[in-house]
C-alpha cells in the first residue's frame, strides 16, 4: 500500500480511529460519484434516505439534521436544493409554524429505487469478505464506541 514516505508512528488506539476516517472517505467518495450520475450529493441522498425512513414519509428539518449530523444551515440548504429538484416538499408542522417539515416526493423515492442496485454493488464491494457474524460484530464494537461517548 502506498504511503508517501509517511512514516505512522500512531499508537494503537490513533490508528483505529484512523483507518476507520479512511474507510468512511472512500465509501463517501465512491458513493458521491455514484449519486452524482442521479442529480444528488451524498448528503441529499442522505436526506432522502432518513425521510423514506421516517414515519409517513416526513420528519422536522431539525430531527434530520440531527440524524445525520448536519447544522441547522446546511439542512436548509441541502433541503431547498431537494425541493428545487422536486425531491421533497418543505412545509410548516401544522401544529407549530416554527417548525419544518421535509417529505419525501414520489419522484425522491423514485430516484432512490434508481440508486439502489449501484449503491449496493458498492457497499458490497467494501464487506464481502466477511460473514454476515463478522459484519454483526464489527457493527456492535462499533455501535458500543458511539454509545460509551454519548454521541446519541
Amino acid at each position: 500500500m502506498f504511503n508517501g514516505g509517511y512514516q505512522n508512528d500512531l499508537n494503537l488506539d490513533e490508528k483505529v480511529m484512523m483507518v476507520i476516517v479512511r474507510l468512511a472517505e472512500f465509501f463517501k467518495k465512491n458513493s458521491a460519484n455514484i449519486f452524482k450520475n442521479y442529480g444528488l450529493t451524498f448528503p441529499q441522498y442522505n436526506v432522502l434516505r432518513v425521510l423514506d425512513s421516517s414515519e409517513n414519509r416526513q420528519n422536522t428539518i431539525s430531527n434530520v439534521g440531527k440524524i445525520m449530523l448536519v447544522s441547522g444551515a446546511n439542512m436548509t440548504g441541502i433541503a431547498k436544493r431537494l425541493e428545487k429538484n422536486g425531491f421533497l416538499l418543505r412545509k410548516s408542522d401544522p401544529n407549530d409554524e416554527r417548525i419544518t417539515l421535509l417529505e419525501i416526493t414520489p419522484k425522491g423515492r423514485e430516484q432512490l429505487k434508481n440508486i439502489s442496485s449501484e449503491k449496493d454493488a458498492n457497499i458490497a464491494r467494501y464487506l464481502e469478505h466477511f460473514s454476515d457474524e463478522q459484519k454483526k460484530e464489527v457493527l456492535t464494537l462499533l455501535r458500543s464506541v458511539i454509545r460509551e461517548n454519548d454521541f446519541y
